[in-house]
């Protein structure tokens, strides 16, 4: 068996959260409603009808939910710096109260000895600014910029480790073609422009803080999935390749000087010849410092003529006999290794750091002890495979596990539990898991009272 040694001396042992997730207290001391504050009081759109009032308190609890990631032994908090908290109708005035939530945040961190990995956009777009529009017009990017700069002048001092935004194709396909997430939104046409702004966007981003933050590490963060044909006819062979270039290359690709990839998909190649001109591509570029990956399963894909525009279909892993989480996603090793692979591969990628990774399962509550063997048979399943990856000579600097505790995980609301620590949202009790202690040991971690 390996041991986190084994990944160097310098390498990054992380938990990733997000505001809109963990913190609650969603329409006090001064924040704004985000769009997925209203989303949720839309009925019959997060399961059981969750909302995000209180969360899991972390706004009130931040402090021993810090002291908990020390005590697990990692040495890296990703969190979000929620953008109506600090700016609550997206632009204009400043809340105060919001601002020093941030400093206190970054603070408890800094004093526990743990680095803050800070992300700038985990989703939760103002309310006030989705009326205008959101993502789907111009604006929205002279409003972000507004945004990144007061966060890197308000923390650039004291937090030197960025992530622009977090997994774009995630929040602009579910939020803006198919309305499943917030805003809500359904059609091409709101997924195109929302996709091209925020390539934008990750980039002006990064630009602001390279301009404004001595000595900053700026990253940005991509969903990912690796891609398999159903089958090897040409008809599955060209879907897989569809959906490789939404999923995996839409948002990489510009960012890397590139462009859309829209050699390899006529849809992409008409948007681009009318929206992306050259002073498009030139802005879209960032020469980032790391590159997040965020991978939980593959996708099988086989041909489908009803779908439109892609004309794909996933092939779901229970329908193939294949082990998967509660939420039927694939548990799949090799791919998490493939899909690592195929991201270094871009010459100018320099340097990956896992900014998430994890699995939902049915924990099991025995004698006031929370059991989670399946997790930790993934985490074990897929480190293997990242040492893999690393040994042969991709520059891997850190792995971030999803998530520290059970929270709001969007559409599923409570339901679904990716923690490694149980949190009763009735209490707001943690309870470390089984696996939270198996980090704890791998990490060489002392057990100390909170």
């Amino acid at each position: 068996m390996f041991k986190a040694s084994d990944f160097g001396p310098d390498f990054l042992w992380g938990v990733a959260t997000a505001a809109p997730q963990i913190e609650g207290a969603s329409n006090t001391y001064g924040k704004g409603a985000s769009i997925w504050d209203t989303f949720a009081k839309r009925t019959g759109k997060i399961k059981k009808g969750h909302q995000l009032d209180v969360a899991c308190d972390f706004y009130h609890r931040y402090r021993e939910d810090i002291a908990l990631v020390k005590t697990l032994g990692f040495t890296v908090f990703r969190f979000s710096i929620s953008w109506s908290r600090v700016l609550p109708l997206g632009k204009g005035p400043i809340n105060e109260e919001g601002i020093r939530f941030y400093h206190n945040v970054i603070d408890e961190c800094l004093s526990q000895g743990l680095i803050p990995y800070v992300t700038l956009y985990h989703w939760d777009l103002p309310e006030a600014l989705s009326q205008l529009g959101g993502w789907t017009v111009f604006s929205i990017n002279a409003d972000f910029n507004e945004f990144v700069m007061l966060c890197a002048k308000t923390y650039g001092d004291k937090v030197k480790n960025w992530i622009i935004i977090n997994e774009p194709f995630g929040f602009t396909s579910l939020g803006y073609m198919l309305g499943v997430h917030a805003p809500g939104e359904t059609g091409l046409t709101n997924f195109l422009a929302a996709a091209q702004h925020t390539a934008i966007a990750q980039a002006d981003g990064g630009h602001i803080l390279r301009a404004e933050v001595p000595n900053a590490r700026i990253g940005t963060t991509f969903s990912c999935s690796e891609i398999i044909p159903y089958t090897s006819g040409a008809n599955d062979l060209l879907a897989a390749k569809r959906v490789d270039c939404l999923m995996n290359r839409l948002f990489i690709e510009p960012a890397l000087g590139m462009g859309f990839p829209t050699a390899d998909w006529d849809v992409l190649e008409k948007f681009a010849v009318s929206h992306s001109t050259w002073r498009h591509v030139k802005r879209m570029t960032f020469d980032f410092d790391f590159i997040g990956l965020q991978n939980y399963f593959p996708l099988v894909i086989r041909y489908n003529a009803f779908i439109p525009v892609v004309q794909a279909w996933e092939v779901k892993a229970k329908n193939r006999n294949k082990p998967h989480t509660a939420m039927g996603w694939e548990i799949n090793a090799d791919s998490f290794y493939n899909i690592i692979k195929q991201f270094a591969s871009y010459s100018k990628v320099k340097e990956i750091i896992i900014t998430e990774n994890g699995a939902a399962f049915n924990d099991k509550l025995t004698n006031g002890h929370i059991h989670d063997e399946d997790r930790i048979a993934f985490f074990k399943l897929y480190l293997a495979a990242l040492l893999k990856a690393k040994n042969e000579g991709i520059n891997i600097t850190g792995y971030m596990v999803w998530t520290l505790m059970d929270n709001f995980e969007w559409a599923e609301g409570y339901q679904a539990r990716f923690g490694i620590v149980h949190n009763d949202f009735k209490t707001q009790q943690r309870s470390i898991k089984d696996s939270g202690y198996w980090w704890q040991q791998f990490l060489g971690a002392q057990p100390r009272l909170l």
